[in-house]
């Protein structure tokens, strides 16, 4: 059938006005429910003469055939007592000729509303000339639109018809209409109507908001109209009310109850440090500390750990060693609690955010139950880490963004401006605390740039008001939360004033200004004679940098990288050319200027800076720069000219008449080969120690600043101390500086092929949960802790993607073939929740299959969040909110799901709260390797990867590593990588994960076996190649 409006034969404006009709009987049993608005003309004898000008619309539910008259019920103005316990009242608005309205409760209408019976009605007042859709209950647009799903009513949907945003499916709290032609706007409190003190608020006719207090005589008049609510005077009343009111909110607190059971049970049982314990517990104590350091991710989080310690009394003076125990003075216990705040707040956001996004109670209970559930959120939650903060943030942005879009139909309120600013907070501190935060913020982008475009074709919407919309978009989601992100760095540099380990990865000019430095205290203008360092000006550069190893390629002479940390082999002597006569200490000091042509002299190793026209080992445009000769060996290719670009105190060029150390930026230049000293962050190979390549750029761009460089560290008996006041570093550039010094660290944390990471893991295995990680050490006598998920939530939250998938093809397959499944606003809140919970997966996954860094299980926590919302939204849809389903095939489900979510946490529970004793008494309870049910599978995989390992094995390696992934849940003894593949009855493979007989040390592939068996029954220790073929050590 057509969801479009049909005309009611009561509304026409010219419709004569005739008499009510007689209420007529309801239909009953096969008919449906419909919600039907109704518009009635009165003679206007009839109209109680005492009402103010206003106007109004009404809701009402009922069950009625579609083809019987509209029925009609009459009230005096003047109610009796026993009119005021009905659930309806009629209003009566003279400015639609006296036209009758009533809003009825869900609950008098049981066949239809089902299990949410319970939904109060709410007087709403909204503009009669559009019968929109309105929360408790308002009807569609015409007479025989069906309603949007059972729960639309309960929770308030919000819809416009053809025009409606796709993303716009709610509102909250009250309800409000806009007619574009007339410009005239209705509202009406949707709580508390009718109760004492209360003020009325509405818009007149002529565009004026009115407002009536209930004990004013206007508002006596609409007191009237209103049923009111009586309080008991008995102690038994007074504690029944009260439940009554606390009755919606018992699942919530019973839920914030549990989490806080299961986040807080034993959290100090292990007085060990715990995994990442052992950094971000440092960085709290440096923080308490105020000292200078330097890590890969952003402040806000680590800054939140050295509260946590400030809080508890921890004093900083423990450095948090890796599997150490704590000692008594180190508040562990009472830090986790702290932290595991956020952990415990996840539970009741999960029950918000999805009634925000509409959820039925169902799927509300099921999504919060799988968040309350997950053992890896429960895990992560219950150390001194940052995860917990960031999934909370996470879980924030969500949330605050389902409310500011529940909002959409009121805008520029208190409600929704307050709604959007938390949501570009949100934004802001979860890209605070871990830089995957950009991705939810990538999510709200797309969210507010599809709504900006819905908006930009609504034609009855003003350029004024859509201009205000773009500049509450950039104010609210650009600029607060850009503010929120430098604001902590601000309080980072603030609270961090003192010299530390992480120094060198700033600016010179910063370092000054840390207590404890003594750059400030350099001599100001640098001469020849002066041992200096030099800095790279690049954002992440590091320090000139040379070491006795050479290259293994090109000239084969002594290495020269960028280097992050101080080391006496950044130390470099200011010397003058071979022609010109060595150094005397008893002639004027020669002061450094633009211009002149220099040599370095590495101090350490007596060499000098040198270029040729070698190519650069990993940069092939530039030339190689290395270290050369000695005190008496050298050429040309040891000069270097110096350029002065500015001083960032004294100003331009023109204005630098000495180089001055800290403030100077210099570009050398190779007098030879005319190119220029450059680091731009490209990484040596193993070899040069993974530290930044030095070449020499043949590119001649001024503006390129990773060829400046100034003077750091300034050494000379002859010349007088600086003064630190003359010296000064701008924010906004320390500021840069740090993020690209971070972004190049986190770059460079790379899989190391040469050494084997135990509790690393590839994306392609997060989600559907191939593995688990260990979190600290796997001895007998301690407490152990498996970072791994619920099974059930992972595998049906994963499984729902591909389901997504299938039922969005379905629908729009259909839809080409004109057959609509869904009702008015069912297809655009379907899109809505896919695009937050498919969108958000994909836009938080994706990003790990692409990066090169090296990535562990739990980065897919924030993940798996929209996974499980895209879950409970295909729950509802083919579900709890079908038509088709009855109320026991859902209560089926509903428990089915629970009881499995449940089993499962009870059955892996020891993994989050602690495994003490040995870990082989879980042995019984793995899952995935299953011998019976997937015995004859796996056999077919072996048998299958033996085979194929003949034809592949020598040429092919990479086939290993599909055959790994393809068949890793049934054959996972398969070698691949750096070790050898071979079969299963030759070798079992040395991860300790997977294989049955583990194997202490990598084999070569060089090292390939023949005729040598494997005794399964004992562990392999070493390995080597003999005359025979591969020698095995066993023991």
């Amino acid at each position: 059938m057509s969801y479009r409006s049909q005309a009611h034969p009561y509304t026409s404006s010219t419709q004569a006005a005739v008499p009510p009709p007689a209420p007529l009987a309801t239909s009953s049993g096969d008919q449906h429910a419909q919600s039907i608005h109704h518009h009635r003309a009165l003679p206007s004898s009839s109209r109680p003469s005492h009402l103010p000008t206003h106007t109004h619309t009404h809701t009402h539910t009922h069950t009625h055939h579609p083809t019987t008259p509209h029925p009609h019920r009459s009230r005096s103005p003047s109610p009796t007592p026993r009119d005021r316990d009905r659930d309806w009242v009629d209003v009566y608005s003279p400015h639609e000729q006296g036209l009758p309205i009533y809003s009825t409760s869900s609950k008098s209408h049981s066949s239809y509303s089902g299990h949410h019976a319970d939904s109060d009605a709410q007087m709403q007042v909204v503009d009669s000339s559009t019968a929109r859709r309105r929360g408790g209950g308002a009807p569609y647009e015409g007479v025989n639109s069906h309603i949007a799903g059972e729960e639309d009513a309960h929770q308030g949907s919000d819809y416009r018809g053809e025009n409606e945003h796709q993303f716009n499916t709610g509102h909250r709290g009250r309800s409000s209409s806009y007619d574009g032609d007339k410009g005239e706007k209705s509202i009406w409190p949707t709580s508390g109507i009718g109760i004492e003190g209360q003020v009325h608020e509405t818009i007149a006719p002529s565009g004026k908001k009115e407002f009536y207090s209930a004990n004013t005589a206007e508002g006596q008049k609409w007191n009237q109209l209103i049923p009111e609510r009586t309080r008991s005077s008995t102690w038994g009343g007074v504690f029944k009310e009260v439940m009554q009111e606390l009755k919606p909110h018992i699942p919530l607190l019973v839920y914030t109850f549990l989490a806080l059971f299961t986040r807080l049970y034993r959290i100090g049982a292990n007085n060990t440090v715990v995994w990442d314990e052992a950094h971000f517990g440092k960085f709290g104590a440096y923080y308490l500390n105020r000292t200078f350091f330097f890590d890969v991710h952003p402040p806000l989080g680590k800054m939140l750990v050295g509260l946590a310690g400030a809080l508890t009394g921890f004093n900083g003076s423990y450095d948090f060693p890796s599997g150490a125990p704590y000692p008594d003075h180190v508040p562990y216990t009472a830090m986790r609690v702290l932290l595991a705040l956020p952990g415990v707040a996840m539970v009741p956001l999960a029950w918000g955010t999805a009634l925000e996004l509409r959820f039925s109670r169902w799927s509300t209970h099921i999504v919060t139950l799988m968040v309350l559930c997950d053992l890896a959120w429960l895990v992560i939650s219950r150390f001194i880490l940052l995860d917990s903060m960031l999934i909370f943030f996470t879980f924030t942005t969500v949330y605050f963004l389902a409310c500011f879009n529940n909002t959409q139909r009121r805008p520029f309120e208190e409600e929704w401006w307050f709604f959007l600013t938390m949501t570009g907070i949100s934004i802001g501190c979860v890209a605070s605390v871990k830089w995957v935060g950009l991705f939810v913020t990538a999510l709200v982008g797309i969210y507010t740039a599809e709504d900006l475009w819905n908006k930009l074709g609504d034609l009855r919407m003003p350029h004024r008001t859509y201009v205000r919309h773009w500049v509450a978009r950039v104010l609210c989601l650009i600029i607060v939360p850009f503010c929120v992100y430098a604001l902590t760095f601000k309080l980072h540099f603030l609270i961090l004033n003192r010299s530390g380990s992480g120094d060198s990865q700033m600016s010179s000019l910063f370092q000054a200004h840390l207590a404890g430095n003594d750059f400030a205290q350099n001599p100001l203008e640098a001469a020849y004679g002066s041992k200096v360092t030099l800095k790279n000006m690049g954002f992440g550069g590091g320090l000139l940098h040379s070491h006795v190893q050479t290259y293994p390629v090109g000239s084969q002479q002594q290495q020269v990288t960028c280097y992050h940390y101080k080391d006496e082999n950044n130390e470099f002597l200011i010397t003058p050319t071979w022609e010109e006569p060595p150094l005397d200490e008893h002639e004027p000091l020669r002061y450094l200027k633009n211009g002149d042509v220099i040599r370095l002299v590495h101090v350490a190793t007596g060499r000098n800076l040198h270029s040729h026209p070698f190519v650069a080992p990993v940069s092939k445009l530039n030339n190689e720069v290395s270290c050369y000769g000695n005190a008496t060996v050298g050429d040309v290719n040891d000069y270097w000219i110096i350029e002065v670009v500015d001083d960032l105190v004294q100003g331009s060029k023109n204005k630098v008449t000495r180089v001055h150390s800290l403030s100077t930026r210099l570009r050398f230049k190779h007098q030879n080969t005319g190119c220029y000293l450059r680091a731009a962050n490209a990484i040596l190979p193993q070899w040069g120690f993974k530290q930044v390549e030095v070449s020499c750029d043949k590119a001649n761009n001024p503006k390129d600043e990773h060829t400046y460089w100034n003077i750091e560290s300034h050494w000379n008996d002859r010349l007088p101390a600086g003064d630190q006041k003359l010296y000064r570093s701008p924010f906004f550039r320390d500021f840069w500086h740090l993020n690209v010094a971070m972004m190049t660290s986190n770059n460079a944390l790379v899989p190391d092929q040469d050494k084997e990471d135990s509790i690393a893991s590839s994306p392609f295995e997060w989600p559907y949960l191939w593995n688990g990680m260990r979190m600290n050490g796997w001895g007998d006598d301690s407490i152990k802790y498996y970072l791994v998920g619920n099974a059930v939530v992972w595998w049906l939250s994963t499984t729902s993607l591909f389901v997504f998938i299938g039922a969005l093809f379905w629908h729009l397959m259909r839809f080409q073939r004109k057959i609509n499944d869904f009702a008015p606003g069912e297809w655009n809140h379907f899109l809505y929740v896919g695009k937050i919970g498919f969108g958000g997966w994909v836009l938080h996954y994706i990003p790990f299959l692409i990066m090169g860094r090296v990535t562990y299980l739990h980065h897919y926590l924030p993940t798996l969040w929209f996974s499980v919302i895209l879950f409970g939204g295909l729950l509802d849809h083919f579900v709890f909110k079908s038509r088709r389903l009855t109320q026991r095939t859902k209560w089926i489900v509903f428990l089915t799901v629970c009881g499995s979510v449940l089993f499962t946490f009870w059955w892996f529970h020891e993994t989050a709260f602690g495994i003490e004793g040995p870990a082989t008494k879980l042995k019984y309870r793995t899952w995935r390797k299953v011998r019976k049910g997937l015995g004859i599978i796996r056999a077919v995989g072996e048998t299958i990867a033996d085979h194929l390992r003949v034809f592949f094995f020598r040429t092919e390696l990479e086939f290993a590593r599909l055959i790994d992934f393809v068949l890793g849940s049934f054959s996972s003894d398969l070698c691949f990588e750096n070790r050898v593949y071979l079969k299963r009855s030759e070798f079992i493979t040395p991860n300790l994960n997977r294989g049955r007989v583990s194997c202490a040390s990598c084999l070569p592939i060089s090292c390939t076996p023949r005729t040598t068996q494997c005794d399964e029954s004992k562990v392999v220790t070493s390995c080597g190649k003999g005359d025979g073929g591969l020698v095995l050590t066993r023991s």
